[in-house]
């Protein structure tokens, strides 16, 4: 696929990219390095390859899945304008 300055032009307007018609050919040029570089990724043969988050071979950090308040209830309501009996206090909306 190759892309022309009236392509480029559109893809700018897509994106909301002021690009004078002078560089619209300097557009076209790199998007069309962009997907012939998207072309020879998808020649990679990644079969029975797993995904890695890292180019290092490690293991995520995990915690244990508990519910917790966060131990930090006072800290939070240190903030707060009003606060009554370890709650936001607010004033009464409806009647």
């Amino acid at each position: 696929m190759s892309i022309d300055t009236e392509t480029a032009r559109r893809v700018a307007k897509l994106a909301r990219i002021a690009v004078d018609d002078a560089d619209l050919p300097v557009l076209a040029s790199e998007l069309n390095g962009i997907l012939n570089f998207m072309e020879q990724l998808n020649e990679v043969d990644v079969e029975g390859v797993e995904p890695m988050t890292s180019v290092t071979p490690m293991r995520l950090k995990r915690r244990e899945d508990v519910v917790t308040d966060g131990s930090q209830q006072e800290a939070v309501l240190a903030n707060a304008p009003d606060a009554r009996e370890g709650f936001f206090a607010v004033p009464k909306v409806v009647e």
